[in-house]
């Protein structure tokens, strides 16, 4: 049974940072592309930022500038940091992972509300 759970996520005021955490187990499968999603109310859901098992990054024009995506190979860990919060970046961020058969793993969501 693949597990990815996810951490990190909360109330932060703006101007202010958060790091999400998510770490994927029980995979018998190489864990490759490792990223997040969000998904604020009325909105669809965005990708936020990939990182390939190599750590090529890819970011939504969004946080280009303000997000980091890193990445534990050995602990199957994917970790986004996020600087210089804003309003709009409140919403629900899941993570995701792929896998070398073709699959994808999904985390359950943290929630990040950005308000003073």
């Amino acid at each position: 049974q693949v597990q990815l759970v996810e951490s990190g996520g909360g109330l932060v005021q703006p101007g202010g940072s958060l790091t999400l955490s998510c770490a994927a187990s029980g995979s018998q499968f190489t864990i490759t592309t490792m990223g997040w999603y969000r998904q604020a109310p009325g909105k669809a859901r965005e990708l936020v930022a990939y990182i390939t098992r190599g750590g090529i990054t890819t970011f939504a024009d969004s946080v280009k500038g303000r997000f980091t995506i890193s990445r534990d190979n050995a602990k199957n860990t994917v970790y986004l940091q996020m600087n210089s919060l804003k309003p709009e970046d409140t919403a629900v961020y899941t993570c995701y992972a792929d896998a070398t058969y073709g699959g994808r793993y999904w985390g359950k969501g943290t929630l990040v509300t950005v308000s003073s």
